[in-house]
């Protein structure tokens, strides 16, 4: 019998999205019955807008829609999302450099396996989300991660960076606004790191699927646009998931290069083809439209934003910066690991986290997540009253500790 193992090496080492597996285990307590109130999932709670879901409905209908059609996207979403892109973030970009991708996800994965070869480095800013170190790993890359913490909003500085570049860096991943954190680099910090990443040449990778949501003053900036001389060396990533809250219907992009779209777009069209044509019409009436259904989102997440901070700032040993976009929190919980709580003394952020899910019935996911040990990220994209009743268990329970 042969002892080879049955898994690869190479998906053996992939982790489990821990987002997902902490929403996973809430709803399966839910499910048994326990009232448990979820922080984990990063997706809005609103439906998607009724116009585009009547798109979808309209596509479904169409014969057309029921065949393959191009690897890369339908040519009039990828006319709308260079128009978009434009009205957005004013960069102008041509249709042809545009990739439709099977969600966010896919965009990250193939910006990554496009650029890398076995051994390129990729600089990481600490927290950070999940799934980039998976798709880097899986690309042959090495992440460098470049920490930051409370002390600085969870922003870097170019000498931080400056510092943990090597003769191996090939690549920067610049993401504001921030998933876990919600931090959001000013314009003039956005082209401070923009210059310095096209003075050495290295390629910049910026995610941008919180664009639209920043508060209390806080403006987004492209990288893109606000540093023209990185020239063709950025690749952007985006897509409706966040925005139209649209997160189960999978459509997400890339814009780059010609080369790095057309070697991409071979690679996808290898390994899923086009994506779901319904869903493409869905994505095409939200990016055409205007901005009033994420308007109204996201004064919901503004004014939830503020009760949460507000609220974790009350418990002790508990604090929490001022996220400034996206829809989290990320307080740090240093003080508490290690301290006494209902007869356990909790060591990790994780161990903390676990003690919270069974004793509190509130689902939060630790830091060890994002690569920072000793936090938490909440997600503020629920219900009012189920986000004051959650921190409120949250917080008679921590105040327990000794």
């Amino acid at each position: 019998m042969s002892t080879r193992p049955r898994v690869s090496t190479r998906i053996s080492a992939i982790s489990e999205s821990a987002t997902l597996a902490v929403d996973a285990k809430a709803k399966a307590m839910k499910a048994a019955g326990r009232p448990v109130i979820g922080f984990g999932a990063g997706e809005p709670d609103f439906p998607t807008p009724d116009y585009i879901v009547e798109a979808a409905v309209a596509a479904a209908r169409d014969p057309r829609f029921h065949k393959y059609t191009p690897a890369g996207g339908l040519p009039e979403l990828k006319q709308a999302i260079a128009a978009k892109t434009l009205r957005d973030s004013g960069y102008e970009v041509e249709a042809s450099r545009v990739l439709v991708t099977n969600g966010g996800k896919q965009a990250v994965y193939e910006a990554f396996a496009t650029l890398l070869d076995p051994g390129d480095e990729v600089l990481v800013v600490a927290p950070y989300w999940t799934t980039y170190p998976e798709a880097i790993k899986l690309a042959g890359g090495v992440q460098v991660d470049v920490v930051v913490d409370e002390g600085t909003g969870y922003l870097a500085s170019v000498e931080q960076l400056e510092a943990a570049r090597t003769e191996r860096t090939k690549v920067l991943l610049f993401v504001s606004p921030s998933n876990p954190t919600g931090a959001v680099y000013s314009r003039e910090q956005t082209e401070a790191i923009g210059r310095w990443a096209a003075e050495h040449g290295l390629w910049v990778v910026t995610d941008e699927i919180y664009e639209h949501l920043t508060y209390g003053g806080a403006e987004f900036t492209s990288i893109a646009t606000a540093v023209p001389e990185l020239g063709d060396r950025v690749v952007i990533l985006n897509g409706v998931a966040k925005t139209y809250a649209m997160t189960g219907w999978r459509v997400g992009w890339l814009i780059g290069p010609a080369d790095v779209v057309k070697a991409a777009t071979n690679m996808q069209s290898h390994a899923t083809s086009n994506v779901a044509n319904v869903s493409q019409m869905a994505a095409l009436a939200a990016v055409s439209g205007d901005l009033s259904a994420v308007a109204r989102m996201r004064e919901a997440f503004d004014r939830r934003r503020q009760t949460m901070m507000r609220m974790l700032n009350d418990i002790p040993g508990v604090f929490c910066p001022e996220p400034m976009g996206a829809f989290y929190a990320y307080p740090t919980v240093k003080e508490l690991v290690g301290k006494e709580l209902r007869g356990r003394r909790p060591q990790t952020s994780a161990e903390l986290a676990e003690l919270i899910l069974e004793e509190a019935e509130v689902a939060v996911v630790p830091g060890e997540a994002f690569g920072t040990p000793g936090y938490f990220r909440m997600s503020y994209a629920l219900g009012d009253d189920d986000l004051v009743e959650g921190v409120s268990r949250l917080g008679k329970l921590l105040a327990e500790a000794r």
